[in-house]
């Protein structure tokens, strides 16, 4: 059988063949809970809006337009779902450890060393970002989309983004060397 693309998916569900939201989860929960968690820095609490996300998708499936992608409509929820769980909780605690990993290869000891303290750093710049800045990066760097994409969920023009990810980038950069 061949298989089905995100689009042909959520065309399925919009029509009421829920089952077929099964593969959209399994494809994308574990980017969503890399996205929230690098936002939020909370492992519980990145699980839960991943959760409200695909609850979301379910809701809002009507709504679904098969001429946007599926990838940008799902980030322009989690975007949303976002944004009103910060706007509902000022107050937030952190246990953030670090983003679930797809298995990479290690190489000696004192690389895999450089490479923890290298990504520590990193992270302790974003850290440093404005909200808006780490969003951009997040979704351009961490999970691949293009910029036409992100202008797409954010409602910037795609210009606009790619100056927002250039000054963000520069600004990671700097604070990443006053760090390292």
């Amino acid at each position: 059988m061949k298989k089905k693309d995100d689009e042909q998916l959520m065309i399925l569900v919009r029509s009421g063949e829920l089952n077929a939201l099964s593969p959209l989860f399994e494809k994308y929960h574990l980017r969503l809970y890399n996205f929230f968690l690098r936002l939020t820095k909370n492992q519980s609490i990145s699980e839960d809006l991943v959760q409200s996300v695909f609850r979301r998708i379910l809701t809002y499936r009507k709504t679904y337009n098969e001429q946007h992608k599926f990838r940008s409509w799902m980030y322009q929820i989690a975007r949303n779902v976002h944004a009103n769980y910060y706007r509902n909780n000022k107050l937030l605690i952190s246990d953030f450890s670090e983003p679930e990993k797809i298995e990479y290869e290690t190489d000696s000891a004192i690389e895999e060393m450089e490479k923890e303290s290298r990504k520590r750093i990193l992270y302790e710049a974003m850290d440093g970002l404005q909200t808006d800045q780490k969003e951009i990066i997040e979704l351009s760097r961490f999970q691949g989309l293009k910029y036409r994409e992100i202008a797409e969920i954010t409602g910037l023009s795609e210009t606009a983004v790619k100056v927002k990810a250039h000054r963000a980038i520069n600004k990671l950069r700097e604070l990443y060397f006053k760090l390292a």
